[in-house]
């Protein structure tokens, strides 16, 4: 088997996220009680018992989801369940979760780079009026051309047929509005904070570049596919580079997928809540191997 392993996105967290790992798991509790220590807040009772306003918030979702990730990588290991890895991903902050599972940073270290990286994404929408929709059923060239016509920007690429875009909210309405007249599938809004990766989010691009400059990056220790390329990164100033690209890029998460399975993945571990990554998956190729591993006795069973 030639495993990668994939890590949720923004929109997989729920209340209750990692209680039974910390409960089940001793390296599981070890990563838990770390964060604490590093953020100098509470993640594990947000986690554990919300309330889900507080855990929905950009700033405290991202650590949490990080978190969550790799204690699911720490009870797998700890039970004697995970094989090699060759490969890992991430969907948008899960990047950072992938990349600190291949030893890109220490725990500590990518824990303190996720935590800046929501906190200025979270100011970023404070600072602008967006708003995000998922359009079903289209064709990317077809996207392309609304995200012109309307002034947005396509967000994600997640799957064949399933597409985000992002931007000022009264623009990403009028396309929601049009949709009909228009001749499209399928147009939802999304409930979210802000535009992700759409030009809104420069301010948090700039910052985040800057905090960067002063981080350490190592070779990473197995294959890591970038959001933002859909392909393989691996020198410690590309990585920098993707990293703060992806702020305002799309997420070429469908890319990454088939990429990755082109190089020789033979299975797709998912490492979060919600199962969000094994649907996109199925949705892709149904083919593909995909588990999912959420809760301490999905890394025992």
């Amino acid at each position: 088997m030639s495993l990668a392993l994939i890590f949720a996105g923004q929109g997989a967290q729920k209340v209750g996220m990692g209680k039974s790992l910390y409960e089940g798991s001793a390296a599981a509790r070890t990563l838990y009680d770390e964060a604490n220590r590093v953020l100098g807040w509470d993640l594990k009772k947000v986690c554990f018992e919300g309330p889900e306003s507080d855990l929905t918030q950009t700033k405290v979702c991202q650590p949490a989801l990080f978190v969550h990730g790799l204690a699911v990588v720490a009870a797998l290991r700890e039970a004697g369940k995970l094989p090699d890895v060759h490969f890992a991903m991430g969907l948008s902050l899960g990047e950072v979760t992938a990349l600190t599972a291949a030893g890109v940073f220490d725990y500590a270290t990518g824990l303190r780079v996720v935590a800046e990286r929501g906190r200025l994404m979270q100011l970023a929408c404070e600072q602008s009026v967006g708003g995000m929709a998922a359009i079903i059923g289209e064709e990317r060239a077809r996207v392309a051309e609304l995200c012109a016509e309307f002034g947005i920007e396509a967000a994600n690429f997640n799957a064949p047929g399933q597409i985000i875009v992002s931007g000022e909210k009264a623009k990403v309405d009028a396309l929601v509005a049009a949709a009909k007249d228009k001749g499209l599938k399928r147009v939802m809004a999304l409930n979210v904070a802000g535009a992700y990766h759409s030009r809104l989010m420069e301010p948090a691009r700039t910052a985040f570049a800057a905090y960067l400059a002063d981080i350490s990056f190592n070779r990473s220790a197995f294959t890591v596919l970038s959001n933002t390329t859909g392909q393989v990164v691996s020198e410690p100033a590309q990585i920098r580079e993707a990293l703060v690209k992806q702020v305002v890029s799309p997420v070429l998460w469908e890319d990454c997928m088939r990429a990755c399975a082109a190089a020789g993945a033979t299975e797709f571990w998912e490492c979060g809540p919600g199962g969000v990554l094994a649907g996109l998956a199925r949705r892709t190729e149904k083919a593909w191997v995909v588990k999912s591993f959420a809760e301490y006795a999905d890394t025992t069973a």
